[in-house]
């Protein structure tokens, strides 16, 4: 997997009925793989499959259902011969203080984020032990900076992170290559949806440059795709978030300290103005969740 195409590559995307997904797998497809997508959303997945270059499919799947996760490896293998790129992106936020919660909300955020990558390596690593092929796992910002009133987000990206290295440890011996991925705010439904509250606005607008400002989608998924080209076991979809992993062991005493206790001071009247617990997951993403979930629940 070198140079810069992919042609007869393989590449499965979850999560890519929208956003980071969606934008990767059109740019994989463009350097000539046959994409595989998997989400929760058939008629977006549909759509964005029908918009691609070359040999796209998708799939729907919940990724925190192991069994379905395996039967849609299977297919995917049946259908394109291999797979040879697996970029586990699915992912759900929601935000607010933590006692204030939506208990519901913040699980789904640890089984989606968390268990369901691990659903997604457990499915498809074999066929990628058989190509000696590449497994990126989409982190954070969040991994490396844990940010008060994102509580399940960043354990759960924490999670993927310290899953992948470990995966790496074991499997590279084998010839399979994990990567990690860590985006900073970058313009997508889930970004947005955050936006929409209050509390988490005003906190964000505070952060110290470069962390405050949102990031536009292209630039960020073509950074994602070359780290993919170069199989590398650290991807940063903005530039200076490669500066932060030196510093990382002195952040959380700082958010967790003088700083953190001056902003959630600074936007109490915000949460304030807020009745009842905090709403659950955010952006439309979430929203199909929630609507898939309920579907479920309802079905006799």
């Amino acid at each position: 997997m070198s140079g810069r195409s992919l042609d007869g590559r393989v590449a499965v995307v979850t999560g890519a009925a929208r956003g980071v997904g969606a934008m990767l797998a059109r740019k994989l497809a463009e350097r000539g793989a046959r994409v595989a997508l998997v989400g929760l959303e058939p008629d977006e997945l549909k759509k964005v499959a029908q918009s691609l270059p070359g040999d796209a499919a998708h799939w729907t799947a919940d990724v925190t259902d192991r069994e379905a996760m395996a039967a849609v490896a299977a297919d995917v293998l049946a259908h394109f011969g291999r797979i040879d790129i697996v970029v586990a992106n699915a992912g759900v936020a929601t935000g607010g203080p933590f006692l204030d919660s939506d208990p519901d909300a913040f699980d789904r955020v640890i089984q989606v984020n968390l268990l369901g990558s691990v659903a997604t390596a457990r499915a498809f690593l074999p066929a990628l032990v058989t190509s000696r092929g590449y497994l990126l796992q989409i982190a954070s910002l969040a991994a490396i900076t844990p940010a008060p009133m994102m509580a399940a987000y960043c354990a759960s990206k924490s999670g993927v992170e310290a899953f992948a290295h470990s995966l790496r440890a074991e499997l590279g011996h084998k010839g399979v290559g994990i990567g990690v991925g860590y985006l900073s705010w970058t313009d997508t439904d889930m970004v947005r949806g955050a936006d929409e509250d209050e509390a988490l606005r005003t906190m964000r607008a505070r952060l110290p440059w470069p962390a405050n400002r949102t990031y536009p989608l292209e630039p960020a998924v073509d950074r994602i795709v070359a780290g993919i080209l170069r199989r590398s076991p650290h991807v940063y979809a903005q530039w200076w978030l490669r500066g932060m992993q030196p510093v990382r062991g002195y952040l959380p005493s700082i958010l967790g300290g003088a700083l953190g206790r001056r902003e959630m001071r600074r936007v109490e009247p915000a949460l304030g103005r807020g009745d009842g617990p905090r709403r659950g997951l955010v952006g439309r993403g979430g929203a199909a969740d929630e609507a898939e979930r309920s579907s479920i629940d309802h079905t006799p």
